[in-house]
């Protein structure tokens, strides 16, 4: 699109643990943000996303932002593993949250392969086909009155201009719904019989409509304000390297927040493990991305505490040499180790910036560990929350000389990628800054001893090879 004067746009961006509304305007500055918890409620049939909550404090913020600039177009990003089914009516089931248990259902039976799907068997709802499953088992009416079976960010687009599409990267992230080597329906899809409630696809930088009348009336938009079709939040971070030959030129983007999520382009979908969590993504230009993610920050944040001071350089020497290590996992989602107890081997760390030191060499050898799976060669960039720390590209590439670090000086990834989906042919701003290697004696012997202690609960096919 070519930008008008005074243009702008709101980007909906939905994380597992935030949600945010940011005004950037046609440059790519950001002009103004507002933020607000992502809770889950527990007052209906099953844990669920508060969707009216988010819908009033949406309308409200986008009138505070209404008089700032001239607002275009409205983008949603949204985290995944997450879909509404709804009528015209509206939703006829609360939108479950994915880390809910669904008891009852023999799953396993229905799925399709692995080699089919590129989507490995996750705990909870982590599967959307899971889910739908589920809910079509345990509500089977009001399953069956749903018209469209929506993709999050999709069901945030039909919301606000009442237009119903799907799009390949929420429907190819680990939804086994998906086929990314065919880019096309899994067998899932037609064994269910869901094909006539999944609407036609889109990309997801289409146009789906403008706002209703009523949205345009509550926040102030103007009533041409465009609503486009919407990206999953971890392909929204990849927006800024996807070129022609993205899939195969090697790079790995870290997009990171409450998961950590390495997208390793150019690597082969045959090193690909179900066992070790590893899956293809779809990007936006519908090409496939080996894949392998743990909750990062949800588990830096188990071993930080709930008041992080970073640390120093001392603490993290100190933590290393006397090999106080944390062995996953931290979390009870997915991830290579999905299911084992964490621990702490040594002495535990006794004040805040030691705590902070121990999560964040966790964090650098679990995404070392990760990038060895997957074979991950070429650049690395860190995108979103971990650029705030300025010890875990240092320590990355102190362990991974073979690999150029840098950060993204913009520490959310997942708003750039929205604002790119507007302006497809923009320069995207920021830089990427090198982060020189962070030299710690016994750091390489640490990790040798922390692999050596992941063998004692796991089996010897999951454990990447050390990579120097």
């Amino acid at each position: 699109m070519h930008a008008l004067p005074g243009d702008a746009l709101i980007v909906l961006d939905i994380g597992k643990t935030n949600v945010k509304l940011a005004l950037v305007d046609a440059d790519g500055r950001l002009i103004a943000e507002q933020r607000r918890p992502n809770a889950i409620l527990h007052d209906g049939p099953y844990p669920h996303h508060d969707t009216e909550g988010i819908w009033t404090w949406m309308l409200a913020t986008c009138r505070a932002f209404a008089g700032r600039a001239r607002i275009s177009a409205i983008v949603p990003v949204t985290h995944g593993a997450t879909a509404a089914l709804v009528n015209d009516d509206g939703l006829v089931l609360p939108v479950l949250d994915y880390e809910a248990a669904l008891p009852g259902l023999d799953y396993a039976a229905l799925r399709p392969a692995y080699a089919q799907t590129c989507s490995p068997l996750l705990p909870a709802g982590l599967n959307l086909g899971r889910q739908l499953a589920w809910l079509e088992q345990e509500h089977p009416d009001a399953f069956a009155r749903a018209r469209h079976i929506l993709m999050y960010p999709q069901y945030w687009a039909w919301r606000l201009c009442g237009v119903a599409a799907g799009e390949a990267t929420s429907l190819g992230c680990h939804t086994d719904l998906w086929d990314p080597v065919r880019q096309d329906y899994s067998p899932l899809v037609a064994r269910m019989g869901w094909e006539a409630q999944l609407p036609p696809l889109a990309p997801p930088w289409a146009t789906l409509g403008v706002l209703r009348p009523d949205v345009a009336q509550a926040t102030g938009l103007p009533a041409d304000c465009e609503v486009l079709c919407g990206i999953h939040d971890s392909n929204a971070s990849l927006m800024r390297y996807l070129g022609g030959d993205s899939a195969t030129t090697p790079r790995t983007v870290l997009s990171t927040g409450t998961w950590l999520i390495a997208a390793a382009f150019g690597a082969d979908l045959a090193g690909l493990r179900e066992d070790a969590d590893m899956l293809a993504n779809t990007s936006a230009l519908g090409q496939p991305v080996a894949c392998m993610r743990f909750m990062g920050g949800r588990e830096f944040g188990a071993l930080a505490g709930e008041q992080p001071v970073t640390c120093s350089f001392d603490q993290l020497e100190h933590m290393v040499g006397r090999g106080t290590m944390a062995i996953p996992c931290f979390a009870d989602g997915g991830g290579p180790f999905a299911g084992k107890a964490g621990r702490i081997d040594g002495p535990a760390p006794i004040n805040a910036g030691e705590r902070f030191a121990l999560a964040t060499l966790y964090c650098v050898l679990m995404t070392d560990y990760c990038l060895d799976a997957l074979g991950a060669r070429g650049p690395i960039t860190v995108e979103g929350s971990f650029t705030a720390n300025p010890w875990f590209g240092p320590l990355l590439a102190s362990l991974r000389p073979q690999q150029a670090v840098s950060y993204s000086d913009d520490a959310s990834g997942t708003t750039c990628g929205g604002w790119l989906l507007r302006y497809r042919a923009a320069t995207p701003p920021g830089q990427h800054h090198p982060t020189p290697p962070c030299t710690i004696g016994g750091l390489s012997a640490y990790r040798s001893a922390w692999r050596s202690a992941l063998s004692l609960h796991t089996p010897a096919h999951q454990l990447a090879t050390t990579s120097n």
